[in-house]
């Protein structure tokens, strides 16, 4: 009698975090603790404003969002809690509550805000919402010791300080996501902290700009001045929320469109969606950016589109066993049928020169893309998704010796770093 399949094991969080992400968690955990108990020891410093920047940042976390990347952010929190973390004075008031202060507030304001999401099963990102609240925390610890000192009457030197310390603030938020990015994905941290540039650069000036807006205008307008100047901002959130789903969108009709070929017999279930993960996984080992793996996801989902085009469907969907004449053909078809979008022209071209060899004669060799996909394809043509590994390790021997002409030996080594991982 055989014995019986020992259960799965379920991943617990700490299984489920790497080691930046759990350090990074840890930090803020243990900042909130020291906070909230030095604030119920001395007592809260001007209640009524504290309770109305933790509305704005409950309410900023309530509408937080995901932009591409599967990046959590929430750029009115952030703004709010900068805004309180920067304050000089609310009405004639100085804004006397210190750093532990602005902690406390953030903390409980993102608690505040996040209890809805959770509550109907939208768990927030663990070292996102930590992010959400070390970033101000930087500010407040730079910036309320200024507003006990003779600096705090010079208003040139107070702006100044203000800026260098939000655009601190900002790097090191960039450069800590960009760390836990690069640990997650397996990517490099020069190209992982480019792509968090691109993807956070621009909500960041805006929420550093609007914090320091608020802290301003409150002096003058008083509290409505919160209402004011969270307008613009709130803006910017509903563009890129717009952004967003419109990327998402296009992926979701690649992925569609890709399964038409299995759905119509002329490749194998499942083929597309592995040759996209291969290749994603190859390009991001090859340094790729965010972008570059974008494109490179499109047409790895696309890439046997032009199959479709076939009188006769080549057997299990090989293109890698076609001859170089009709690899070319079905390369071309497909192309013209993504041209036909309008909008991915570039996914059409790297679809194009996936058949092309690796060393050519005359013109310039295809894009690295394109090289990505065409030894992806050839590997997931040989193995398809057996479990063998004597095969996998045949199959990888057999590229290398075709690769003199056919394939970049580049991509193969990265293929086989990719393929020692997935073992």
């Amino acid at each position: 009698m055989s014995a019986a399949p020992a259960p799965a094991r379920r991943r617990t969080i700490g299984q489920s975090l790497d080691s930046a992400q759990l350090l990074l968690i840890a930090v803020a955990g243990l900042l909130v603790i020291g906070s909230v108990t030095q604030v119920a020891a001395v007592g809260v410093v001007d209640s009524r404003t504290a309770v109305l920047f933790g509305a704005l940042i409950a309410v900023g976390e309530l509408l937080r969002m995901v932009v591409p990347g599967n990046r959590e952010v929430a750029p009115i929190a952030s703004a709010g809690a900068l805004g309180y973390a920067l304050l000089l004075k609310v009405g004639a008031d100085s804004a006397a509550h210190s750093a532990f202060q602005v902690v406390t507030v953030t903390a409980c304001g993102t608690l505040a805000g996040a209890l809805p999401h959770i509550a109907v099963g939208r768990v927030p990102k663990l070292d996102a919402l930590a992010r959400r609240i070390l970033t101000p925390s930087i500010v407040a610890f730079i910036f309320r010791p200024i507003m006990h000192s003779p600096l705090r009457d010079h208003w040139p030197a107070l702006i100044t300080v203000m800026v260098l310390t939000v655009i601190l603030s900002c790097v090191i938020d960039v450069t800590t996501a960009a760390v836990i990015r690069a640990e997650a994905v397996r990517a490099r941290f020069g190209i992982a902290l480019g792509d968090e540039i691109r993807a956070k650069g621009p909500l960041c000036a805006a929420s550093g700009a609007t914090g320091m807006l608020l802290a301003v205008s409150t002096f003058v307008m008083g509290p409505a001045a919160l209402l004011v100047f969270t307008a613009p901002i709130l803006v910017t959130q509903v563009a890129f929320r717009k952004f967003a789903g419109i990327r998402a969108t296009y992926l979701q009709t690649v992925r569609a469109l890709s399964q038409v070929t299995e759905v119509g017999g002329y490749v194998e279930a499942g083929h597309s969606r592995r040759v996209s993960r291969l290749a994603v996984a190859m390009g991001r080992e090859l340094g790729m950016t965010e972008e570059e793996l974008l494109e490179l996801e499109y047409a790895a989902l696309m890439h046997d589109i032009g199959q479709l085009s076939l009188r006769d469907p080549i057997p299990g969907g090989a293109t890698v066993l076609a001859s170089p004449q009709e690899q070319r053909r079905i390369a071309e078809l497909g192309a013209g049928v993504i041209t036909k979008t309008g909008v991915l022209d570039e996914v059409a071209e790297i679809v194009r020169r996936q058949s092309d060899p690796y060393r050519v004669s005359d013109g310039s060799p295809p894009p690295l893309a394109s090289r990505v996909i065409k030894v992806a394809n050839a590997y997931d043509d040989l193995v398809g998704d057996s479990p063998d590994r004597d095969r996998s390790a045949a199959v990888l021997e057999r590229l290398r010796l075709d690769s003199a002409a056919e394939y970049d030996p580049t991509v193969i080594e990265a293929l086989g770093h990719v393929v020692d991982r997935m073992r």
